[in-house]
């Protein structure tokens, strides 16, 4: 897992330099900049070039940068990857991953760059273990827009199984999972659902298509007063039972054994985190 947040991840066209240089100033945990689905093909060689000289200069602070290349069977994809590597980001997403030789291909040609995975396409999830596992991949992202389309589906009902294969093999190997889109980005009360969802899935946070979208979801996956408050009560707890020789804690009429001083441990090391990131 990253050692930093991951609450929200904003898509940024590559060709859009105002839109690049307000994301500077954005309070999103992680920045896709986008060559692919936002890039029309015309736009796709000078999006490359603009992306390369922001990057160069920077100034996101601690932000994660994603730079979401075409897949090398396109006409840009193999010009994408040997531009990415050079611009100083932390990964590289890689669209329509289907199985682990796409990533072996990637980490070829990219081989000290961190690589983030798609997951949109009824192959990648069958085999998310086997990309999950692979070790170059540190992220998963779910594509939903895409995965509706192959599944010929309608609706996120339909896609829950899907989700739950990929987060499972992302938990099973350590490997950062972000939920999809949420399209309508004027409805923030749908927004709020979905986010409230994905996180009680487990994701580490949800991808973005629009600033005003950003507030929502950092709230959603980042802790809350009260749950940073209660795994300082449970810790606590179970330091006084354990000074005591029991193996359990009571807090709020609940049990506290060690795995949940695990998950207390966590949230206040995310809460800490976002304090540093936030710069408060």
């Amino acid at each position: 897992m990253l050692d930093r947040p991951t609450r929200s991840a904003l898509y940024i066209p590559g060709d859009k330099p105002r839109a690049l240089d307000k994301a500077r100033s954005l309070p999103v945990d992680v920045i896709l900049f986008d060559l692919e689905d936002a890039v029309a093909p015309e736009a796709k060689a000078s999006a490359r070039q603009t992306l390369a000289q922001v990057l160069k200069d920077d100034g996101y602070g601690q932000r994660y940068k994603v730079v979401r290349i075409n897949a090398r069977a396109t006409p840009w994809g193999a010009d994408d990857v040997n531009a990415a590597v050079q611009m100083g980001c932390d990964a590289i997403l890689l669209p329509k991953v289907d199985s682990p030789a796409d990533i072996d291909a990637l980490a070829a040609l990219a081989p000290d760059v961190p690589i983030w995975a798609m997951m949109e396409t009824p192959l990648g999830v069958i085999n998310a273990s086997a990309i999950a596992a692979h070790p170059r991949v540190v992220g998963f992202v779910m594509g939903t827009n895409d995965l509706a389309k192959d599944l010929m589906s309608q609706g996120r009902d339909a896609m829950m199984l899907s989700l739950q294969m990929c987060l499972l093999a992302a938990r099973a190997h350590g490997v950062v999972a972000l939920d999809g889109v949420y399209n309508t980005f004027k409805d923030t009360d749908g927004l709020a659902k979905e986010c409230a969802e994905g996180r009680a899935l487990g994701f580490d946070g949800k991808t973005l298509i629009h600033p005003a979208q950003i507030e929502v979801c950092n709230a959603a996956f980042g802790p809350s007063d009260a749950d940073i408050a209660l795994a300082a009560r449970q810790i606590a707890a179970f330091d006084a039972a354990s000074a005591a020789g029991q193996g359990v804690a009571v807090v709020d009429g609940q049990i506290v054994e060690s795995l949940h001083i695990v998950t207390a441990r966590a949230t206040l090391a995310k809460a800490e985190a976002i304090k540093m990131l936030e710069g408060t």
